[in-house]
């Protein structure tokens, strides 16, 4: 039996599937962000990449908790 994917990460299929990038190249781009606050950097993907909110904030929420375990 395996575990259920749970949290922001339970995203990354239909991201990867809606935008046709991978996920480490949207970690990419929001780390080569000037923008540092999470909201911020939900903004921008959304209004310049055109991702839904719910998919902005799962990947910035996964990044920066990466990041913050680094």
């Amino acid at each position: 039996m395996t575990d259920a994917v749970k949290g922001p990460a339970s995203y990354f299929p239909s991201i990867e599937k809606k935008y046709g990038r991978p996920i480490a190249e949207w970690k990419e781009l929001i780390r080569s962000s000037p923008l540092t606050k999470h909201l911020e950097i939900v903004n921008w993907l959304k209004s310049e990449h055109g991702l839904g909110h719910g998919h902005a904030n799962a990947l910035v929420a996964h990044t920066l908790a990466e990041d913050k375990a680094r």
